[in-house]
């Protein structure tokens, strides 16, 4: 049986959607002969130590930055670090890692592959185009890390062609990339009890963060609601653009037809988007994109935002509007097409739900398979050398 380490970047409670990937594919390849373990990053959080009889760990990730009290920290951090490092490869014994997301769990796992000889496999999430915080524009220590992670891994999968292509700012070569798009769960989630919703809404789901565009969502929302008062926007999920994205809804005089509810669960989710007029996802950049798919699952018609990677699934005016979300009016232009063409928005979302059918679990889980067991096969069987020792840092942040 081989054994397979999944280091992730983030994972329970958190829970979006690199954690629901992991946790997935983790399932998947259990099921598919793997004995598998998730590596997480510790962030402090309660946690558990298993999840559907699969083994978590959460390893510190310590990295240095320029300040004299950061780096401090990360000296008096790191030894304990190492230690437990050492202690989840000897006691798990992967025989290939596969990083999720990369960022300081990257950092170690790259580390730990090339001192202990162990094949690493690493999967893109988007995360160079995507970040919240912009740690790869803004830190050379993880752009350099990055660029080592490449250049060591045996193979790359990426969740579109566009994460893809966007990892060459980093290294101008990559290992084979293999494109593997998300999935979701074929049957939807069980019914949950719901707040009360506006009798006619659009409907947006992510985290509040600015990339997500939810601003120029309510923006471009407020000539719509001034043609017509009785459609209201229902923005789900939470973040740290909350209150930002509270007082441009009431600058934009939209207190009594916007309303952020907060997290919801899958179950709240799939029944918000059951009984929205849309979905509209207006991300300024998007790797893939699975509320999409989550759109597509419940039957709404689709805007999506046009940069990123979702063209290479959504296609436009077939099974999906594709806008600039920083084309104020054009995003307009669609929500109001789909309000006044109720035939043509059942036909836009009659053809998401025929496409929706190959986007699996099963199928991603089935790609993941293909690609560890050849990495494994290229680089032989792999038995770990214990780590015994930690290169020096290279440089400051």
């Amino acid at each position: 049986m081989n054994r397979v380490a999944l280091i992730a970047s983030s994972f329970l409670p958190r829970f979006g959607g690199v954690e629901r990937h992991v946790l997935e594919v983790s399932r998947g390849l259990r099921d598919r002969g793997y004995e598998v373990t998730i590596w997480a990053v510790d962030q402090g959080d309660e946690v558990p130590s298993s999840v559907d009889g699969i083994q978590l760990r959460y390893l510190p990730c310590p990295l240095p930055a320029r300040d004299l009290g950061s780096l401090v920290s990360f000296l008096r951090r790191l030894p304990a670090a190492i230690r437990a490092w050492r202690r989840a490869v000897r006691t798990d014994r992967p025989q290939i890692l596969n990083v999720q997301c990369f960022g300081p769990n990257g950092v170690y796992a790259t580390v730990l592959s090339r001192l202990c000889g162990i094949p690493l496999v690493y999967s893109a999430h988007g995360e160079t185009s995507g970040d919240a915080d912009d740690v790869f524009t803004s830190s050379r220590l993880i752009r350099r890390a990055l660029a080592a992670g490449i250049r060591r891994s045996s193979a790359i999968t990426a969740c579109s062609r566009f994460a893809a292509d966007d990892l060459l700012r980093f290294a101008a070569r990559t290992p084979p990339v293999h494109i593997v798009f998300n999935g979701v769960d074929r049957s939807p989630p069980r019914p949950a009890t719901m707040p009360p919703l506006p009798s006619r809404f659009i409907a947006a789901v992510g985290r509040l963060v600015p990339n997500k565009g939810f601003g120029e969502l309510i923006a471009a929302f407020a000539p719509v609601a001034a043609e017509d008062g009785d459609v209201g926007l229902v923005i789900a999920g939470d973040g740290p653009d909350r209150q930002r994205l509270q007082e441009l809804t009431d600058r934009h005089g939209l207190t009594q037809q916007v309303r952020l509810l907060g997290q919801l669960s899958a179950g709240q989710v799939h029944q918000l988007l059951q009984h929205a007029e849309m979905l509209v996802v207006p991300s300024h950049v998007e790797a893939f994109g699975i509320a999409i798919l989550e759109g597509w699952r419940a039957g709404a018609p689709v805007i999506a935002t046009s940069r990123g990677g979702t063209a290479e699934f959504v296609q436009d005016t077939v099974n999906g509007l594709l806008v600039d979300p920083f084309d104020a009016a054009a995003l307009s232009t669609a929500m109001r097409s789909l309000l006044r063409d109720p035939v043509g928005a059942a036909h836009l979302a009659r053809a998401g739900s025929a496409a929706f059918g190959p986007f699996t679990w099963d199928a991603v889980a089935d790609r993941y398979q293909a690609v560890l067991d050849r990495a494994l096969g290229a680089n032989g069987p792999s038995r770990p050398r214990s780590p015994s020792r930690f290169p020096r840092r290279h440089g400051g942040d």
